[in-house]
Protein backbone atom coordinates (compact mmCIF):
# COMPACT_ATOMS: atom_id res chain seq x y z
CA UNK A 1 0.00 0.00 0.00
CA UNK A 2 2.81 2.35 0.88
CA UNK A 3 4.42 1.64 -2.53
CA UNK A 4 1.15 2.28 -4.44
CA UNK A 5 0.61 5.61 -2.62
CA UNK A 6 4.13 6.66 -3.46
CA UNK A 7 3.67 5.79 -7.17
CA UNK A 8 0.41 7.77 -7.36
CA UNK A 9 2.08 10.77 -5.76
CA UNK A 10 4.94 10.63 -8.25
CA UNK A 11 2.52 10.50 -11.23
CA UNK A 12 0.54 13.53 -9.99
CA UNK A 13 3.75 15.50 -9.43
CA UNK A 14 5.05 14.64 -12.92
CA UNK A 15 1.76 15.72 -14.59
CA UNK A 16 1.79 19.05 -12.76
CA UNK A 17 5.41 19.68 -13.79
CA UNK A 18 4.59 18.93 -17.51
CA UNK A 19 1.66 21.42 -17.49
CA UNK A 20 3.93 24.10 -16.03
CA UNK A 21 6.55 23.59 -18.79
CA UNK A 22 3.84 23.80 -21.54
CA UNK A 23 2.50 27.10 -20.21
CA UNK A 24 5.99 28.59 -20.05
CA UNK A 25 6.66 27.66 -23.72
CA UNK A 26 3.36 29.29 -24.79
CA UNK A 27 4.29 32.49 -22.94
CA UNK A 28 7.69 32.61 -24.62
CA UNK A 29 6.16 32.27 -28.15
CA UNK A 30 3.45 34.82 -27.44
CA UNK A 31 0.66 32.54 -28.68
CA UNK A 32 -2.41 31.96 -26.54
CA UNK A 33 -3.45 28.40 -25.90
CA UNK A 34 -6.90 27.71 -27.27
CA UNK A 35 -8.92 25.37 -25.18
CA UNK A 36 -12.16 25.54 -27.10
CA UNK A 37 -12.91 23.16 -29.98
CA UNK A 38 -15.11 25.74 -31.82
CA UNK A 39 -14.05 26.45 -35.48
CA UNK A 40 -12.20 29.67 -36.27
CA UNK A 41 -14.25 32.31 -38.14
CA UNK A 42 -11.36 34.38 -39.48
CA UNK A 43 -9.78 31.64 -41.59
CA UNK A 44 -12.25 31.79 -44.51
CA UNK A 45 -11.85 35.59 -44.70
CA UNK A 46 -8.10 35.27 -44.97
CA UNK A 47 -8.47 32.65 -47.76
CA UNK A 48 -10.95 34.70 -49.81
CA UNK A 49 -8.37 36.78 -51.74
CA UNK A 50 -6.43 33.64 -52.61
CA UNK A 51 -9.58 31.92 -53.86
CA UNK A 52 -10.42 34.96 -56.00
CA UNK A 53 -6.94 34.92 -57.47
CA UNK A 54 -7.26 31.23 -58.28
CA UNK A 55 -10.61 31.86 -60.00
CA UNK A 56 -9.14 34.65 -62.10
CA UNK A 57 -6.19 32.51 -63.10
CA UNK A 58 -8.48 29.61 -64.01
CA UNK A 59 -10.77 31.80 -66.18
CA UNK A 60 -10.41 30.73 -69.83
CA UNK A 61 -9.03 33.39 -72.18
CA UNK A 62 -12.07 33.16 -74.50
CA UNK A 63 -14.32 34.50 -71.74
CA UNK A 64 -12.34 37.72 -71.49
CA UNK A 65 -14.26 40.73 -72.78
CA UNK A 66 -13.28 41.65 -76.31
CA UNK A 67 -12.43 45.26 -77.09
CA UNK A 68 -15.47 47.23 -78.20
CA UNK A 69 -15.76 48.09 -81.89
CA UNK A 70 -15.79 51.88 -82.38
CA UNK A 71 -19.15 53.21 -83.44
CA UNK A 72 -19.29 55.34 -86.58
CA UNK A 73 -20.72 58.81 -86.14
CA UNK A 74 -23.54 59.90 -88.42
CA UNK A 75 -22.53 62.72 -90.78
CA UNK A 76 -23.86 64.58 -93.80
CA UNK A 77 -22.23 62.84 -96.74
CA UNK A 78 -22.63 65.80 -99.09
CA UNK A 79 -20.81 68.14 -96.72
CA UNK A 80 -17.23 68.96 -97.86
CA UNK A 81 -14.46 67.44 -95.72
CA UNK A 82 -10.70 67.85 -95.43
CA UNK A 83 -8.13 65.20 -96.32
CA UNK A 84 -7.37 64.74 -92.61
CA UNK A 85 -11.03 63.86 -91.95
CA UNK A 86 -10.97 61.34 -94.79
CA UNK A 87 -7.97 59.59 -93.25
CA UNK A 88 -9.51 59.57 -89.75
CA UNK A 89 -13.32 59.70 -90.01
CA UNK A 90 -15.28 60.77 -86.90
CA UNK A 91 -16.29 57.95 -84.60
CA UNK A 92 -18.30 57.94 -81.41
CA UNK A 93 -16.26 57.79 -78.22
CA UNK A 94 -18.82 55.60 -76.46
CA UNK A 95 -18.70 51.90 -77.46
CA UNK A 96 -21.99 50.29 -78.30
CA UNK A 97 -21.75 48.03 -75.25
CA UNK A 98 -21.86 51.09 -72.99
CA UNK A 99 -24.74 52.87 -74.66
CA UNK A 100 -27.29 51.09 -72.47
CA UNK A 101 -25.59 52.28 -69.27
CA UNK A 102 -22.73 51.56 -66.88
CA UNK A 103 -24.14 48.18 -65.91
CA UNK A 104 -23.68 46.84 -69.43
CA UNK A 105 -27.24 45.48 -69.45
CA UNK A 106 -29.39 45.67 -72.54
CA UNK A 107 -32.26 48.00 -71.78
CA UNK A 108 -33.74 47.91 -75.27
CA UNK A 109 -36.41 45.46 -74.14
CA UNK A 110 -37.42 47.49 -71.07
CA UNK A 111 -40.96 48.88 -71.44
CA UNK A 112 -41.22 52.64 -71.63
CA UNK A 113 -43.65 54.76 -69.69
CA UNK A 114 -45.70 55.31 -72.84
CA UNK A 115 -46.13 51.60 -73.51
CA UNK A 116 -46.97 50.93 -69.87
CA UNK A 117 -49.61 53.62 -69.91
CA UNK A 118 -51.07 52.52 -73.24
CA UNK A 119 -50.38 48.82 -73.83
CA UNK A 120 -52.61 48.81 -76.95
CA UNK A 121 -50.45 51.38 -78.79
CA UNK A 122 -49.49 50.56 -82.37
CA UNK A 123 -46.27 48.54 -82.68
CA UNK A 124 -43.25 50.44 -83.95
CA UNK A 125 -41.49 49.61 -87.21
CA UNK A 126 -38.75 46.98 -86.88
CA UNK A 127 -35.38 48.53 -86.09
CA UNK A 128 -32.49 48.04 -88.46
CA UNK A 129 -29.35 46.14 -87.58
CA UNK A 130 -25.90 47.60 -86.98
CA UNK A 131 -23.51 47.09 -89.87
CA UNK A 132 -19.91 46.13 -89.04
CA UNK A 133 -17.56 47.26 -91.79
CA UNK A 134 -13.89 48.25 -92.01
CA UNK A 135 -13.30 48.08 -88.27
CA UNK A 136 -16.32 50.19 -87.32
CA UNK A 137 -19.94 49.62 -86.41
CA UNK A 138 -22.49 51.70 -88.30
CA UNK A 139 -25.72 51.96 -86.26
CA UNK A 140 -29.16 52.03 -87.89
CA UNK A 141 -30.30 55.37 -89.35
CA UNK A 142 -26.68 56.44 -89.87
CA UNK A 143 -24.78 57.84 -92.86
CA UNK A 144 -21.00 57.87 -92.59
CA UNK A 145 -17.72 57.68 -94.47
CA UNK A 146 -15.14 54.97 -93.74
CA UNK A 147 -11.58 54.55 -95.07
CA UNK A 148 -10.40 51.47 -96.94
CA UNK A 149 -6.73 50.91 -97.66
CA UNK A 150 -5.32 47.62 -98.93
CA UNK A 151 -2.69 46.02 -96.74
CA UNK A 152 -0.49 45.32 -99.78
CA UNK A 153 0.15 47.72 -102.66
CA UNK A 154 2.73 48.66 -105.25
CA UNK A 155 4.26 51.94 -104.07
CA UNK A 156 4.48 51.16 -100.37
CA UNK A 157 2.17 54.08 -99.55
CA UNK A 158 -1.50 53.93 -100.49
CA UNK A 159 -4.01 56.73 -99.92
CA UNK A 160 -7.19 55.65 -98.20
CA UNK A 161 -10.20 55.16 -100.43
CA UNK A 162 -13.47 56.65 -99.11
CA UNK A 163 -16.27 54.14 -98.61
CA UNK A 164 -19.69 55.77 -98.24
CA UNK A 165 -22.16 53.90 -96.03
CA UNK A 166 -25.84 54.60 -95.44
CA UNK A 167 -27.41 52.16 -92.97
CA UNK A 168 -31.18 52.47 -92.90
CA UNK A 169 -33.46 52.70 -89.89
CA UNK A 170 -35.27 49.48 -90.89
CA UNK A 171 -33.88 46.06 -91.85
CA UNK A 172 -33.33 45.06 -95.47
CA UNK A 173 -30.68 43.89 -97.94
CA UNK A 174 -27.23 45.47 -98.33
CA UNK A 175 -26.61 46.82 -101.83
CA UNK A 176 -23.08 47.76 -102.89
CA UNK A 177 -22.21 50.23 -105.65
CA UNK A 178 -18.65 50.12 -106.99
CA UNK A 179 -17.08 52.36 -109.62
CA UNK A 180 -13.69 53.20 -111.17
CA UNK A 181 -12.18 49.75 -110.84
CA UNK A 182 -10.66 51.09 -114.03
CA UNK A 183 -9.25 54.47 -113.04
CA UNK A 184 -10.15 56.27 -116.29
CA UNK A 185 -13.88 55.49 -116.15
CA UNK A 186 -15.48 58.64 -114.75
CA UNK A 187 -19.22 58.24 -115.32
CA UNK A 188 -19.57 55.66 -112.57
CA UNK A 189 -17.83 57.91 -110.04
CA UNK A 190 -20.37 60.68 -110.52
CA UNK A 191 -23.28 58.21 -110.60
CA UNK A 192 -22.35 56.68 -107.23
CA UNK A 193 -21.82 60.13 -105.73
CA UNK A 194 -25.28 61.34 -106.77
CA UNK A 195 -27.03 58.20 -105.52
CA UNK A 196 -25.27 58.08 -102.14
CA UNK A 197 -25.60 61.78 -101.35
CA UNK A 198 -29.35 61.70 -101.85
CA UNK A 199 -30.18 58.72 -99.62
CA UNK A 200 -32.01 59.35 -96.35
CA UNK A 201 -30.93 56.85 -93.66
CA UNK A 202 -34.11 57.50 -91.66
CA UNK A 203 -36.35 56.19 -94.45
CA UNK A 204 -34.01 53.59 -95.99
CA UNK A 205 -34.63 49.87 -95.49
CA UNK A 206 -31.36 47.97 -95.43
CA UNK A 207 -27.99 49.50 -96.27
CA UNK A 208 -26.20 50.92 -99.30
CA UNK A 209 -22.40 50.84 -99.52
CA UNK A 210 -20.88 53.06 -102.20
CA UNK A 211 -17.24 53.05 -103.33
CA UNK A 212 -16.93 55.78 -105.97
CA UNK A 213 -13.23 55.09 -106.73
CA UNK A 214 -11.93 51.56 -106.16
CA UNK A 215 -8.74 52.00 -108.20
CA UNK A 216 -7.41 55.21 -106.67
CA UNK A 217 -3.97 54.60 -108.18
CA UNK A 218 -5.31 54.58 -111.73
CA UNK A 219 -7.64 57.50 -111.06
CA UNK A 220 -4.79 59.75 -109.91
CA UNK A 221 -2.86 58.92 -113.08
CA UNK A 222 -5.84 58.98 -115.45
CA UNK A 223 -5.12 55.36 -116.30
CA UNK A 224 -7.25 52.26 -116.66
CA UNK A 225 -4.64 50.19 -114.85
CA UNK A 226 -2.78 50.06 -111.57
CA UNK A 227 0.73 51.48 -111.34
CA UNK A 228 2.20 48.06 -112.18
CA UNK A 229 0.21 48.06 -115.47
CA UNK A 230 -2.11 45.32 -114.28
CA UNK A 231 -5.88 45.36 -114.73
CA UNK A 232 -7.44 45.18 -111.25
CA UNK A 233 -10.63 43.74 -112.76
CA UNK A 234 -8.79 40.60 -113.83
CA UNK A 235 -7.54 39.62 -110.38
CA UNK A 236 -10.66 39.06 -108.23
CA UNK A 237 -11.18 37.54 -105.75
CA UNK A 238 -7.42 37.94 -105.37
CA UNK A 239 -4.67 36.36 -103.33
CA UNK A 240 -3.05 37.94 -100.28
CA UNK A 241 0.23 36.27 -101.24
CA UNK A 242 0.02 37.08 -104.96
CA UNK A 243 0.93 40.08 -107.11
CA UNK A 244 0.24 43.66 -106.12
CA UNK A 245 -3.05 43.69 -108.06
CA UNK A 246 -4.07 40.35 -106.58
CA UNK A 247 -3.40 41.54 -103.03
CA UNK A 248 -5.41 44.72 -103.54
CA UNK A 249 -8.27 42.67 -105.01
CA UNK A 250 -8.20 40.25 -102.07
CA UNK A 251 -8.29 43.08 -99.55
CA UNK A 252 -11.26 44.77 -101.22
CA UNK A 253 -13.11 41.49 -101.70
CA UNK A 254 -12.77 40.43 -98.06
CA UNK A 255 -13.27 43.81 -96.39
CA UNK A 256 -16.09 45.21 -98.55
CA UNK A 257 -17.57 42.81 -101.11
CA UNK A 258 -18.31 39.97 -98.69
CA UNK A 259 -20.53 42.30 -96.63
CA UNK A 260 -22.95 42.76 -99.56
CA UNK A 261 -26.13 40.97 -100.58
CA UNK A 262 -26.07 42.38 -104.12
CA UNK A 263 -23.63 44.47 -106.19
CA UNK A 264 -23.84 46.91 -109.08
CA UNK A 265 -20.41 47.44 -110.64
CA UNK A 266 -20.29 50.57 -112.83
CA UNK A 267 -18.09 50.79 -115.95
CA UNK A 268 -17.73 52.57 -119.30
CA UNK A 269 -16.34 51.55 -122.65
CA UNK A 270 -12.58 51.10 -123.01
CA UNK A 271 -9.92 52.38 -125.41
CA UNK A 272 -12.00 55.20 -126.93
CA UNK A 273 -15.15 53.15 -127.28
CA UNK A 274 -18.52 54.20 -125.95
CA UNK A 275 -21.38 52.01 -124.71
CA UNK A 276 -25.12 52.37 -124.78
CA UNK A 277 -26.31 52.26 -121.12
CA UNK A 278 -26.67 48.53 -120.54
CA UNK A 279 -26.60 45.83 -117.90
CA UNK A 280 -24.41 42.75 -118.20
CA UNK A 281 -25.09 39.71 -116.10
CA UNK A 282 -25.39 35.94 -116.06
CA UNK A 283 -29.03 35.47 -117.00
CA UNK A 284 -28.89 31.82 -115.93
CA UNK A 285 -28.78 33.00 -112.30
CA UNK A 286 -32.33 33.83 -111.08
CA UNK A 287 -31.17 36.47 -108.59
CA UNK A 288 -29.11 38.20 -111.26
CA UNK A 289 -32.23 38.24 -113.44
CA UNK A 290 -34.08 39.90 -110.55
CA UNK A 291 -31.48 42.66 -110.45
CA UNK A 292 -31.65 43.27 -114.20
CA UNK A 293 -35.44 43.56 -114.11
CA UNK A 294 -35.21 46.23 -111.42
CA UNK A 295 -33.43 48.83 -113.55
CA UNK A 296 -36.36 49.90 -115.70
CA UNK A 297 -35.65 50.97 -119.28
CA UNK A 298 -32.12 49.58 -119.58
CA UNK A 299 -30.79 47.18 -122.18
CA UNK A 300 -29.68 43.80 -120.79
CA UNK A 301 -26.89 41.69 -122.29
CA UNK A 302 -26.25 38.13 -121.16
CA UNK A 303 -22.62 37.63 -120.13
CA UNK A 304 -21.13 35.37 -117.50
CA UNK A 305 -18.17 37.72 -117.16
CA UNK A 306 -14.50 37.03 -117.72
CA UNK A 307 -12.62 35.13 -115.04
CA UNK A 308 -11.01 37.55 -112.61
CA UNK A 309 -13.69 40.22 -112.87
CA UNK A 310 -15.43 41.41 -109.73
CA UNK A 311 -18.77 40.33 -111.16
CA UNK A 312 -17.61 36.79 -111.92
CA UNK A 313 -15.96 36.34 -108.50
CA UNK A 314 -18.88 37.80 -106.55
CA UNK A 315 -21.49 35.62 -108.29
CA UNK A 316 -19.29 32.60 -107.64
CA UNK A 317 -19.28 33.58 -103.95
CA UNK A 318 -23.09 33.66 -103.92
CA UNK A 319 -23.57 37.43 -104.31
CA UNK A 320 -25.77 38.41 -107.30
CA UNK A 321 -23.90 41.05 -109.30
CA UNK A 322 -24.47 43.01 -112.49
CA UNK A 323 -22.26 45.38 -114.48
CA UNK A 324 -23.75 48.72 -115.50
CA UNK A 325 -21.97 50.02 -118.61
CA UNK A 326 -22.58 53.58 -119.79
CA UNK A 327 -20.60 55.99 -121.95
CA UNK A 328 -16.91 56.31 -122.77
CA UNK A 329 -13.73 56.58 -120.66
CA UNK A 330 -11.95 59.82 -119.73
CA UNK A 331 -15.08 61.96 -120.24
CA UNK A 332 -18.18 62.77 -118.22
CA UNK A 333 -21.38 62.20 -120.15
CA UNK A 334 -24.44 63.71 -118.51
CA UNK A 335 -26.88 61.46 -120.37
CA UNK A 336 -25.01 58.32 -119.27
CA UNK A 337 -24.75 59.52 -115.67
CA UNK A 338 -28.43 60.48 -115.49
CA UNK A 339 -29.46 57.12 -116.96
CA UNK A 340 -27.31 55.23 -114.44
CA UNK A 341 -28.62 57.22 -111.46
CA UNK A 342 -32.21 56.74 -112.55
CA UNK A 343 -31.67 53.02 -113.04
CA UNK A 344 -30.10 52.52 -109.59
CA UNK A 345 -32.87 54.48 -107.90
CA UNK A 346 -35.43 52.33 -109.70
CA UNK A 347 -33.58 49.23 -108.47
CA UNK A 348 -33.71 50.50 -104.87
CA UNK A 349 -37.45 50.87 -105.28
CA UNK A 350 -37.81 47.37 -106.76
CA UNK A 351 -35.81 45.86 -103.87
CA UNK A 352 -38.14 47.55 -101.37
CA UNK A 353 -35.37 49.70 -99.92
CA UNK A 354 -36.92 53.09 -100.79
CA UNK A 355 -40.42 54.17 -101.69
CA UNK A 356 -40.13 57.68 -103.07
CA UNK A 357 -38.95 56.83 -106.60
CA UNK A 358 -41.44 55.83 -109.26
CA UNK A 359 -41.06 52.97 -111.69
CA UNK A 360 -39.22 53.93 -114.83
CA UNK A 361 -40.50 53.10 -118.29
CA UNK A 362 -40.96 49.82 -120.10
CA UNK A 363 -38.25 47.12 -120.06
CA UNK A 364 -35.74 47.15 -122.89
CA UNK A 365 -34.95 44.03 -124.96
CA UNK A 366 -32.65 41.34 -123.61
CA UNK A 367 -29.73 40.33 -125.82
CA UNK A 368 -28.50 36.82 -125.20
CA UNK A 369 -25.76 36.92 -127.84
CA UNK A 370 -23.52 39.66 -129.17
CA UNK A 371 -20.72 40.03 -131.68
CA UNK A 372 -18.03 42.48 -132.74
CA UNK A 373 -17.61 43.94 -136.20
CA UNK A 374 -13.94 44.76 -136.87
CA UNK A 375 -12.00 47.06 -139.11
CA UNK A 376 -10.37 45.14 -141.95
CA UNK A 377 -7.67 47.76 -142.57
CA UNK A 378 -5.97 50.51 -140.62
CA UNK A 379 -6.84 54.19 -140.96
CA UNK A 380 -9.32 56.80 -139.73
CA UNK A 381 -12.75 55.43 -138.84
CA UNK A 382 -15.93 57.44 -139.41
CA UNK A 383 -19.22 55.92 -138.21
CA UNK A 384 -22.49 56.08 -140.09
CA UNK A 385 -24.60 54.67 -137.23
CA UNK A 386 -25.33 55.75 -133.67
CA UNK A 387 -25.60 54.02 -130.30
CA UNK A 388 -28.85 52.13 -129.86
CA UNK A 389 -29.61 52.04 -133.57
CA UNK A 390 -31.13 48.87 -135.00
CA UNK A 391 -29.21 47.52 -137.99
CA UNK A 392 -29.83 44.86 -140.59
CA UNK A 393 -27.46 42.44 -142.22
CA UNK A 394 -25.48 44.21 -144.95
CA UNK A 395 -26.15 47.71 -143.60
CA UNK A 396 -23.24 50.20 -143.70
CA UNK A 397 -21.82 50.81 -140.22
CA UNK A 398 -18.82 53.01 -141.04
CA UNK A 399 -15.77 53.54 -143.19
CA UNK A 400 -12.00 53.35 -142.60
CA UNK A 401 -9.85 55.66 -144.75
CA UNK A 402 -6.09 55.39 -145.18
CA UNK A 403 -4.85 59.01 -144.85
CA UNK A 404 -1.80 58.31 -147.01
CA UNK A 405 -3.25 56.33 -149.93
CA UNK A 406 -6.79 57.67 -149.59
CA UNK A 407 -8.10 54.11 -149.93
CA UNK A 408 -11.44 53.73 -148.19
CA UNK A 409 -12.92 50.47 -146.87
CA UNK A 410 -16.49 49.94 -145.69
CA UNK A 411 -17.60 48.08 -142.58
CA UNK A 412 -20.99 46.44 -143.10
CA UNK A 413 -23.04 44.52 -140.59
CA UNK A 414 -23.03 40.76 -140.87
CA UNK A 415 -25.93 40.40 -138.43
CA UNK A 416 -29.37 41.69 -137.62
CA UNK A 417 -29.25 43.41 -134.25
CA UNK A 418 -28.66 46.63 -132.32
CA UNK A 419 -25.58 48.78 -131.76
CA UNK A 420 -24.71 48.35 -128.06
CA UNK A 421 -21.19 49.79 -128.28
CA UNK A 422 -18.99 51.42 -130.88
CA UNK A 423 -15.63 53.01 -131.46
CA UNK A 424 -15.39 56.78 -131.38
CA UNK A 425 -14.03 58.40 -134.53
CA UNK A 426 -10.28 57.80 -134.30
CA UNK A 427 -7.27 56.11 -135.88
CA UNK A 428 -7.62 52.33 -135.75
CA UNK A 429 -5.43 49.36 -136.55
CA UNK A 430 -6.49 46.36 -138.67
CA UNK A 431 -8.68 44.05 -136.60
CA UNK A 432 -9.82 46.81 -134.20
CA UNK A 433 -13.22 45.97 -132.66
CA UNK A 434 -15.37 48.82 -133.96
CA UNK A 435 -19.06 47.91 -133.45
CA UNK A 436 -20.67 45.77 -130.75
CA UNK A 437 -23.93 44.32 -132.05
CA UNK A 438 -26.47 42.72 -129.70
CA UNK A 439 -28.74 39.92 -130.91
CA UNK A 440 -32.08 39.68 -129.13
CA UNK A 441 -32.89 36.53 -127.16
CA UNK A 442 -36.13 34.55 -127.02
CA UNK A 443 -37.89 34.92 -123.68
CA UNK A 444 -37.61 31.20 -122.88
CA UNK A 445 -33.81 31.46 -122.66
CA UNK A 446 -33.98 33.72 -119.61
CA UNK A 447 -34.26 32.26 -116.11
CA UNK A 448 -37.25 33.36 -114.00
CA UNK A 449 -36.33 36.05 -111.44
CA UNK A 450 -35.74 35.27 -107.76
CA UNK A 451 -35.92 37.67 -104.82
CA UNK A 452 -32.75 39.28 -103.44
CA UNK A 453 -32.79 39.07 -99.64
CA UNK A 454 -30.54 40.02 -96.75
CA UNK A 455 -29.28 36.45 -96.32
CA UNK A 456 -25.53 36.06 -95.79
CA UNK A 457 -23.62 35.32 -98.96
CA UNK A 458 -21.93 32.26 -97.43
CA UNK A 459 -25.25 30.40 -97.20
CA UNK A 460 -25.70 30.54 -100.94
CA UNK A 461 -22.17 29.94 -102.10
CA UNK A 462 -22.52 26.20 -102.66
CA UNK A 463 -25.88 26.27 -104.48
CA UNK A 464 -24.77 29.02 -106.87
CA UNK A 465 -21.51 27.23 -107.60
CA UNK A 466 -23.37 24.03 -108.39
CA UNK A 467 -25.85 25.91 -110.55
CA UNK A 468 -23.16 27.64 -112.58
CA UNK A 469 -21.28 24.36 -113.03
CA UNK A 470 -24.42 22.66 -114.26
CA UNK A 471 -25.25 25.40 -116.77
CA UNK A 472 -21.79 25.44 -118.35
CA UNK A 473 -22.60 22.24 -120.21
CA UNK A 474 -25.80 23.68 -121.67
CA UNK A 475 -25.38 24.87 -125.25
CA UNK A 476 -26.70 28.32 -126.10
CA UNK A 477 -29.82 28.09 -128.27
CA UNK A 478 -29.90 29.52 -131.74
CA UNK A 479 -31.35 32.99 -132.20
CA UNK A 480 -33.14 32.45 -135.49
CA UNK A 481 -30.79 34.78 -137.38
CA UNK A 482 -29.05 32.86 -140.21
CA UNK A 483 -25.43 33.83 -139.49
CA UNK A 484 -25.79 34.64 -135.82
CA UNK A 485 -25.56 31.35 -133.97
CA UNK A 486 -24.23 31.31 -130.42
CA UNK A 487 -21.08 29.53 -131.56
CA UNK A 488 -20.29 32.19 -134.16
CA UNK A 489 -20.97 34.95 -131.64
CA UNK A 490 -18.45 33.44 -129.28
CA UNK A 491 -15.75 33.17 -131.90
CA UNK A 492 -16.04 36.84 -132.82
CA UNK A 493 -14.99 37.96 -129.34
CA UNK A 494 -11.38 37.04 -128.77
CA UNK A 495 -9.32 37.51 -125.58
CA UNK A 496 -8.15 40.93 -126.78
CA UNK A 497 -11.67 42.24 -126.36
CA UNK A 498 -12.26 40.80 -122.89
CA UNK A 499 -11.08 44.17 -121.62
CA UNK A 500 -14.21 45.63 -123.23
CA UNK A 501 -16.34 43.13 -121.30
CA UNK A 502 -16.35 44.96 -117.95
Amino acid sequence: MHCRALSLSLLIAFAAHAATLSAEESDEQGEPVELSAAPQTEAPQSDAPQQAQRQESSTPPDSAEKPAIPQAKSIELDKPVSEEELAAPPKSEVPRSEVAGDTGKDTSAAPTAATQANPEAEPQAPEGRPLQLLGAEVPPATATRLPWSPSQHFEGVYSTTPVLVVNGAEPGPTLCLTAAIHGDELNGIESVRRVMYNLDPKSLKGAVIGVPIVNLQGFHRGSRYLTDRRDLNRHFPGDKHGSSASRIARSFFDEVVMHCNAIVDLHTGSFYRTNLPQLRGDLKDPKVVKLTKGFGSTVVLHSEGAKGTLRHAAVKAGIPTVTLEAGAPMVLDELSVSHSVKGIRTLLNQLGMVNKFRLWGDPEPVYYNSTWQRATTGGIIFSKVTLGQTVSKGELLGTVTNPITNVRKEIRSQYNGRILGMAMNQVVQPGFAAYHIGIQAPEEQISPPEEVTAEPASEETAPVAEKSAATKAVAEPETGTPDASAEESKTTVDPDEESEED
